[in-house]
């Protein structure tokens, strides 16, 4: 995925009960250090949701970035690894396939709405009776829904530009144009055009402009003003990245973490809610 960060803790993944007499398991956790889960699957359903932070999970060919007001639900046997940024609050859920009606054959993003939020919560407690968490675990069933957008990076899985999406991946700031790239690799502006399109149905540009608003999330997440991530994301001006954010999310940075403004001086804390892009 992206560039590992410094004093990252690595971490297995969850180790469930064979046996639960329960539907849904809900549980958090605050990492004091960036957390990386090492790519594994579970035999239960799993939905992942953040806040104050984000989350970073690639699954087979693709990249998905979590930020405040969204989850994840990855299908049981999905194979993944996950990274948390320091301090985010962490929360997990885990449905047995068996007992859950929602259906969904790859991850998806999920609306964290409040009231699916607060139910997760209030499942995660262990004196709940039976016929408490049965009611609970059945209004979880009713409100929850895939989002509209699903923000997701394709990876090419091409390799003759798979080593643009890994430099890119490692510096998204890298700045070098497509031409650039294709004398570097010893082949034509063509080719790499034609394999980008084909890989990820989008063209270089397009390409990294999508990868450039995954990492924008986690740096606007972590509190970065709007001119250090528009200079760490390669943009010659903030007005620039704007532009570029709002194409892709369909809205301001502002206006998705909250309506905090756009200001290039303005320094953000950890983000109190997200709108629906």
């Amino acid at each position: 995925m992206w560039r590992r960060e410094e004093g990252t803790e690595v971490r297995r993944g969850a180790v469930l009960p064979e046996q639960a007499p329960f539907a849904i398991l809900s549980e958090s956790q605050v990492p004091r250090v960036p957390t990386e889960w090492a790519p594994h699957a579970h035999p239960r359903h799993e939905l992942v949701w953040v806040r104050g932070g984000t989350l970073t999970s690639r699954a087979a060919d693709r990249i998905f970035t979590v930020s405040e007001g969204y989850g994840l639900w990855m299908p049981a046997g999905t194979v993944h690894g996950g990274r948390a940024t320091a301090g985010a609050e962490f929360h997990d859920a885990f449905f047995a396939p068996e007992r859950t009606p929602f259906e969904a054959l790859e991850p998806v993003a999920i609306v964290m709405t409040p009231l699916l939020a607060s139910l997760l919560a209030h499942l995660s407690r262990s004196d709940l009776e039976a016929a408490a968490r049965s009611r609970a675990e059945a209004v979880v069933f009713d409100v929850l829904r895939p989002a509209e957008h699903q923000f997701a990076l394709q990876l090419p899985g091409d390799p003759r530009i798979d080593p643009i999406a890994e430099a890119l991946l490692d510096d998204p700031g890298d700045g070098r144009s497509l031409e650039e790239w294709a004398r570097e690799l010893g082949t034509s502006d063509r080719t790499v055009t034609r394999a980008f399109r084909h890989t990820t149905g989008l063209s270089f540009a397009q390409w990294r402009q999508l990868l450039r608003a995954h990492q924008a999330l986690i740096l606007l997440s972590a509190g970065h003003d709007v001119t250090t991530v528009s200079e760490l994301l390669g943009y010659a001006q903030p007005s620039s990245f704007i532009a570029a954010f709002r194409r892709v999310m369909g809205t301001t940075p502002g206006a998705f973490f909250g309506g905090a403004g756009d200001d290039p001086g303005h320094v953000r804390n950890p983000v109190p809610g997200v709108q629906n892009p």
